[in-house]
C-alpha cells in the first residue's frame, strides 16, 4: 500500500509539471494596437491579465489613423482596439476576424477645461452653443471618432465657420493640451466639465477584434474576454467609461 501511495504521489507531481510546462508553452506575447482612448484602461488591466494567464502584453497606442496605417501596412499584430466604425471597416477589408468583433466599452463625448478654470454651462444645446462661441480657443482630434462627430455637430449648430479661427487640432488625448495651457477647451471622450447635452450626445464605442492573419487566436480571445469580464467594469467606470456598446 505504501508503494501504491508513493507511485500515486509521483504521478501527481509529474502531471503537475506537465500541466505547468503546457501553460508556459501556451503563454506568449500578445501584440495589441489600440486607440489612445483606451490607454488608461488597458495599462491598468494589463498586470492582472498577465498574472492570471501568463501571457505578456505588448501594448502600442496611437491615433486612429496611426493604428489603421499600421494594420493596412501589413505589420504584425494580434488585437486591435478602435472605434466601432473603424473595426467594422477593417473587418470588411478582411484584416480582422469578424467572429471576434467585441464591443469593450463606450464613452459619451464631453468638454474639458483646465483645472481651476470656470466651468461653462453646457447643460442645454443652446448653452453649449454659447459656451463654444465664447471660448477663446478649442482643440479636438479631427481623426478620432469624437472629433469627426464634433466637426459635424458644429455644422449642425450652424457655428462651424465662426469656430474655425479659434480651433486647433491635436493627436491623441487632446485634453492634455488644455492642461498645458495650449487651448482653453477640449472635446474628447471625457467629462471634466460634463457630457454634451443628451439631444446632441454621441457615444464613442471602443471595439476589439483579432487580426485575420493570427494563426492561433486563442490567447488574443482570452484578452478580449478579460477586458469584457465583470472584473473589468470597476476599472472602466473609474476611467469614465461604460461597459458594452451603445445599443
Amino acid at each position: 500500500m505504501q508503494i501504491v501511495g508513493i507511485i500515486a504521489a509521483v504521478v501527481r507531481v509529474v502531471v503537475s509539471v506537465i500541466l505547468a510546462q503546457a501553460a508556459v508553452a501556451h503563454a506568449g506575447e500578445i501584440k495589441v494596437l489600440s486607440t489612445s482612448g483606451m490607454r488608461s484602461v488597458a495599462e491598468e488591466l494589463a498586470p492582472p491579465f498577465e498574472r492570471t494567464t501568463g501571457h505578456k502584453l505588448n501594448l502600442t497606442f496611437g491615433t486612429t489613423s496611426a493604428v489603421r496605417s499600421h494594420i493596412e501596412a501589413g505589420k504584425p499584430f494580434d488585437v486591435a482596439i478602435l472605434g466601432a466604425p473603424f473595426i467594422d471597416a477593417l473587418i470588411k477589408e478582411g484584416r480582422l476576424r469578424a467572429d471576434t468583433r467585441t464591443d469593450v466599452a463606450r464613452s459619451g463625448i464631453g468638454i474639458a477645461v483646465r483645472a481651476g478654470a470656470p466651468k461653462p454651462d453646457i447643460s442645454t444645446v443652446e448653452a453649449l452653443k454659447h459656451a463654444l462661441l465664447d471660448t477663446p480657443s478649442i482643440v479636438y482630434n479631427k481623426e478620432a471618432t469624437s472629433g469627426i462627430y464634433f466637426a459635424s455637430l458644429l455644422q449642425r449648430l450652424g457655428i462651424a465657420e465662426a469656430m474655425q479661427p479659434k480651433t486647433k487640432f491635436g493627436p491623441g488625448f487632446v485634453a492634455e493640451l488644455v492642461a498645458k495651457g495650449e487651448a482653453d477647451m477640449a472635446v474628447q471622450g471625457v467629462e471634466l466639465v460634463g457630457p454634451l447635452p443628451a439631444e446632441v450626445q454621441n457615444y464613442v464605442v471602443f471595439t476589439a477584434g483579432v487580426g485575420a492573419d493570427v494563426k492561433d487566436p486563442s490567447s488574443a480571445k482570452e484578452l478580449i474576454k478579460f477586458l469584457t469580464a465583470p472584473s473589468a467594469v470597476p476599472v472602466l467606470k473609474a476611467k469614465g467609461l461604460e461597459p458594452g456598446s451603445s445599443q
